[in-house]
């Protein structure tokens, strides 16, 4: 057990809130099987235009048309383009353009009925007791903010976004510096040391307390072990008092 006393929880999604089979064996295969086919269709679409823009920036092109070496518009631009998104998810590249991508194909997943999200049990009634309570609720994941909310207004207990304050992803800052949390509570309003950050990964967890945050490290079945860290354990949200 751990106590917070604090205004506001602050939590990952992979291996914290779902399990890591989730997003390894049903999300991630379902975009690289709908990648090349969705491109196909939707280039022009401003949103894809938008994320194509993006994904060239991030692999240091000045624009998609220097980037992308085929006719844009084309089936081979979309063989090329879903080919590079591929070799970025098997790298399990933290890239913006590639997570807003993945954002875009898992919308038409979760629309279509064929996604739901996992979590774990303790989930749901957690939040909802935080909520009621008064502390405020907030994500920070490496998933898009778009994936994120389909992630939590589709799962497998229903609507959770009702429960939500906020989110955050790789625009606010990487997860494992001290200044992306400071940014995170300066937006929320909130005193670090009023946030509890809960995460799997104790990188993110030392960054996490260097910005004043308290921190607690979330063991789930499937993640990978942890050795000894400064975190407080918890196999469970139950255990927050």
């Amino acid at each position: 057990m751990i106590r917070f006393d604090g205004r506001m929880v602050l939590l990952d999604i992979e291996g914290t809130v779902s399990n890591l089979a989730f997003v390894h064996e049903t999300l991630f295969p379902y975009a690289r099987r709908e990648v090349e086919g969705f491109l196909l269709h939707n280039q022009a679409a401003p949103a894809v235009v938008r994320v194509l823009e993006q994904m060239a920036r991030d692999d240091g092109a000045a624009s998609r048309t220097a980037w992308c070496p085929e006719p844009l518009g084309t089936a081979s631009a979309a063989l090329w383009i879903s080919r590079r998104a591929r070799s970025l998810m098997d790298a399990d590249a933290k890239q913006t353009g590639l997570k807003q991508l993945q954002g875009l194909l898992w919308e038409r997943g979760y629309h279509d009925g064929l996604l739901r999200a996992h979590v774990f049990p303790d989930v749901p009634a957690r939040m909802a007791e935080w909520k009621h309570g008064g502390r405020r609720i907030r994500i920070y994941s490496s998933g898009s903010l778009a994936a994120q909310k389909l992630f939590f207004g589709f799962s497998e207990a229903g609507d959770l976004t009702p429960f939500l304050d906020g989110y955050h992803d790789t625009t606010t800052g990487p997860k494992r510096e001290p200044a992306s949390y400071r940014a995170i509570a300066a937006d929320s309003n909130v005193a670090p040391g009023e946030i509890l950050f809960l995460s799997d990964v104790p990188e993110e967890l030392d960054a996490a307390a260097s910005a004043g945050l308290q921190t607690a490290l979330v063991v789930r079945p499937g993640n990978r072990p942890v050795g000894a860290t400064g975190h407080p354990r918890i196999t469970s949200f139950a255990e927050i008092q």
